[in-house]
């Protein structure tokens, strides 16, 4: 296999973005990603890309120019942008190309996702009792770890408030204003133990990754940020999964669970190597299961990692350091390539207010969406 190198990255600021459609936006963060490479469009060999309700993203090419470009397009839940990644660093891997792009993008209207129960094996009835709304799956999901591990609601709202004081640096993000815990902890219900600071919301987007092998990479002069790993694994028996229409008493396996241990395999690495993390954070909750489940803590011991801010930026493992899903929102085909191109910022040292100190070397990003699929990439610099 061979060495892959992420050498250009672009991103269109997440949020509602009038009068731009959401391919138009994917297109501005081309653009970016091949102008930070130093690339043009008729450079890339090939490209995998994503998108959930905004058109394949082959059409780019009415944007960019008719090259005859080989476009792969992915459509794989939340971890549809990580996919495509993942596609192309496997192309370049291989030794098929030696440059491609990754690219994802969205435009969601307002409101909850629209899922049908059909699209996913299910009866309607599942729909009819609203275990499609994906609020209350997770919900319920989280009220079982929380009474399991001594999980407090209070260390949901710090989860959320980490969320938007790191958004406050990240030129990219939605919501970059600080909301105290108590805000946080009193404002609206939505579905309990979960209020509304505590979930992310379906938002537009775009992001781009150039990559090329060691070759290509040392031409450009850009050879500091190396894939080390990537995997996407779905879920094994027993798992307890978005639109799961059941689950088992004893708990069984998790495809996060999967992921991480084949990325850390691959990559030669294991938790403690890890400088920063972005972790799926659907909700609150998600962030704090979803940091046992890759292993950087044992279950329960949230609690205290929370409350002594180690998942800050100065913290032992900063999480989510642009302030992840819950202030960036949630453009599903963008949003695993945000935290890729989050994870290139913080190794080049370029972070600004939200740069982790200590000279970070590794980073990891983990997405995950429904039906139960879950994406890693190891980084190396």
């Amino acid at each position: 296999m061979t060495d892959v190198y992420i050498v250009g990255v672009g991103i269109h600021p997440f949020g509602r973005t009038d009068g731009l459609s959401g391919l138009q936006q994917g297109a501005y963060a081309v653009r970016q990603a091949l102008s930070d490479a130093g690339l043009d469009w008729k450079d890339m060999q090939f490209g995998f890309g994503g998108s959930d309700a905004s058109g394949n993203a082959d059409a780019i090419v009415n944007e960019l120019g008719l090259t005859g470009l080989p476009i792969i397009n992915v459509k794989n839940g939340c971890a549809t942008g990580g996919s495509a990644m993942i596609g192309t660093w496997q192309g370049i891997a291989s030794g098929q190309y030696d440059v491609g792009v990754a690219l994802g993008f969205d435009k969601h209207p307002r409101g909850a996702f629209n899922a049908m129960p059909a699209e996913y094996s299910l009866p309607d009835w599942y729909g009819e009792v609203g275990m499609m709304v994906t609020t209350q799956f997770f919900a319920m999901k989280l009220q079982r770890y929380m009474a399991a591990h001594g999980i407090s609601s209070t260390t949901l709202g710090r989860v959320a408030e980490k969320a938007f004081q790191n958004a406050v640096h990240a030129d990219h993000a939605w919501r970059r204003a600080p909301v105290d815990i108590d805000t946080i902890l009193n404002s609206q219900m939505i579905n309990d133990p979960l209020t509304k600071y505590m979930f992310c919301s379906p938002g537009e987007g775009g992001v781009a990754l150039i990559l090329a092998n060691e070759k290509k990479a040392r031409e450009l002069g850009r050879t500091a940020v190396r894939i080390k790993a990537a995997a996407v694994r779905t879920r094994p028996p027993g798992s307890f999964e978005v639109f799961a229409p059941c689950i088992d008493i004893a708990r069984g396996g998790a495809p996060t669970l999967l992921a991480s241990k084949a990325a850390f395999e691959m990559a030669g690495l294991g938790p403690s190597d890890i400088d920063v993390a972005q972790l799926q954070d659907t909700e609150s909750g998600a962030e704090i299961m979803h940091m046992a489940e890759n292993g950087f803590c044992a279950d329960g011991e949230q609690e205290k990692w929370l409350a002594e801010g180690w998942t800050r930026i100065g913290g032992k493992l900063p999480v989510n350091t642009d302030g992840g899903c819950l202030a960036c929102g949630e453009p599903i085909g963008a949003s695993g390539l945000r935290q890729v191109y989050e994870n290139v910022i913080q190794l080049r040292g370029l972070g600004g207010g939200r740069q982790v100190p200590g000279d970070p070397k590794t980073a990891y990003s983990h997405v995950y969406g429904a039906p139960g699929i879950s994406g890693v990439t190891i980084l190396q610099r």
